[in-house]
């Protein structure tokens, strides 16, 4: 799998957060997905730019924690992995995450866990996005939400 990571942040990761990032993509998209087949690119940003494309892309003013920019429809995806020659590129490119450092850091202090398990839920969320996931409504919410739980608990990164 390759996860493409730019930091145009102000902050570095340490060695083991970027180590950790891989393992918590592969876990997000398992089992749908075969981790080598796809790409994802992650780009760690300031407030600042992220209240850009909030603003760009939703029409929200303001920083948010993390944006994805999915290139598929969850009913595309199905029917890529359904018929792999509909799509033959491979790694097949799912989309982009976005995700504030500094609103990452301050969600991590007011939840009360480390700024590690914010980034991993915050990438978790992005990458459910590109495969689809939305929650719209209590269902759709609550699906994700066991998603993104039981990937973080895989992955070390339980509640």
């Amino acid at each position: 799998m390759a996860l493409i990571v730019v930091n145009e942040s102000s902050m570095e990761l340490d060695e083991k957060l970027e180590q950790a990032l891989p393992k918590v993509v592969r876990a997000a998209l398992a089992p749908q997905w075969n981790p080598e087949d796809v790409e994802i690119g992650l780009t760690l940003v300031d407030d600042e730019a992220i209240a850009e494309l909030n603003e760009q892309y939703r029409g929200v003013a303001g920083p948010t924690d993390v944006l994805s920019f999915p290139l598929f429809t969850k009913d595309e995806l199905a029917q890529i992995a359904a018929e792999p020659g509909l799509h033959p590129e491979r790694p097949l490119l799912l989309g982009d995450v976005v995700i504030s450092v500094e609103t990452a850091r301050r969600q991590a202090e007011e939840y009360g866990h480390s700024f590690g398990r914010e980034l991993a839920f915050l990438l978790v969320h992005g990458v459910l996005h590109l495969l689809g996931y939305e929650h719209d409504d209590e269902a759709s919410r609550a699906e994700m939400r066991a998603k993104e739980e039981a990937v973080l608990s895989a992955t070390g990164w339980p509640r």
